[in-house]
């Protein structure tokens, strides 16, 4: 938590990308807002003219994510050592937790951006992205 400690009530504003070809060759894209607060980040983002919400709850260990287009009932995520970025958690999901999810938040200080990102990973180990906001501070 520490990380964010830095950052802890910057607003920030951007577009969101988002993949949902199997083959991740098309996005979509959308606007989005990122607020970093005491205890993670918590966001907003657009989807066919709908908005969506999520949150990264972090602690000691790992932390809670939920979105309400990805994972309306949330997640319990663990936190991946040796990471660059500011966070980056790993957690299942699907009816068997076969399936798995990474989410991580990096910040490009060359250019003063923050990055959060999410990553499908399928019971056979193959990575596909998922998610990418690329935000601007407020």
């Amino acid at each position: 938590m520490t990380a964010l400690k830095e950052l802890e009530g910057s607003k920030w504003a951007g577009r969101s990308e988002l993949w949902l070809d199997p083959l991740g060759d098309e996005r979509t894209e959308g606007r989005c807002t990122l607020e970093v607060t005491a205890t993670g980040i918590s966001y907003t983002w657009t989807h066919e003219d709908e908005t969506q919400t999520g949150s990264v709850t972090l602690s000691e260990d790992g932390g809670a994510f939920s979105d309400t287009f990805h994972s309306p009932s949330g997640m319990t995520c663990k936190n991946l050592v040796g990471n660059r970025g500011l966070f980056l958690m790993e957690g299942t999901y699907g009816d068997s937790n076969e399936w798995g999810w990474l989410i991580g938040l990096s910040h490009r200080t060359p250019t003063d951006e923050l990055i959060l990102q999410m990553t499908n990973i399928a019971p056979w180990g193959e990575e596909a992205r998922a998610v990418r906001f690329v935000c601007q501070r407020k």
